[in-house]
């Protein structure tokens, strides 16, 4: 096959194992993986592993579709929101805020397990009787306390500090 595309999850041997077991082949396919994980060690482990991509399952289909065909012709795919989290993975590891630094509100932290639950914001508003602009300030705010740029990072952040 030209185009692998691997879950991280999957039954028997996981998707990191099954990709470093292919790269050692003489297959010459791309391999993209395509999971509901935005967690920072399970992309970095991917990418290490020799992954040509990195994309969510809930990513909009007509973006899906547009990443593969890149993925397929050889352009390395990430996830626009995975940008930031490789960017400080990699170069600022540990400017990072710890739990004890964090004074968010009952409802923030609400929300902030919602984000790590992967819930958009629209869902979020539902679940907690809110509006979607009230969430989107209550992310925002999330954010400058943990001194984070993306709502992927907060959920990272959040699994990271349970």
């Amino acid at each position: 096959p030209d185009l692998v595309l691997l879950d991280l999850n999957m039954k028997g041997i996981d998707g990191l194992e099954t990709l470093r077991r292919l790269k050692q082949t003489e297959l010459k396919s791309r391999y993209v993986v395509l999971t509901v994980s935005d967690a920072e060690e399970d992309l970095l482990e991917a990418l290490k592993s020799g992954a040509d991509g990195y994309l969510l399952k809930d990513m909009e289909p007509e973006d899906l579709r547009s990443n593969l065909v890149k993925a397929a012709l050889g352009v390395t795919v990430l996830q626009d929101s995975l940008t930031e989290v490789l960017k400080k993975a990699l170069i600022e590891p540990d400017t990072k805020t710890t739990a004890a630094d964090v004074n968010l509100t009952d409802r923030e932290t609400e929300i902030l397990d919602c984000l790590a639950e992967g819930m958009n914001n629209k869902n979020i508003a539902r679940k907690l009787g809110i509006s979607d602009t009230t969430v989107k300030v209550h992310i925002k705010n999330i954010l400058r306390k943990l001194n984070l740029t993306s709502r992927l990072e907060a959920a990272v952040w959040r699994h990271q500090n349970r």
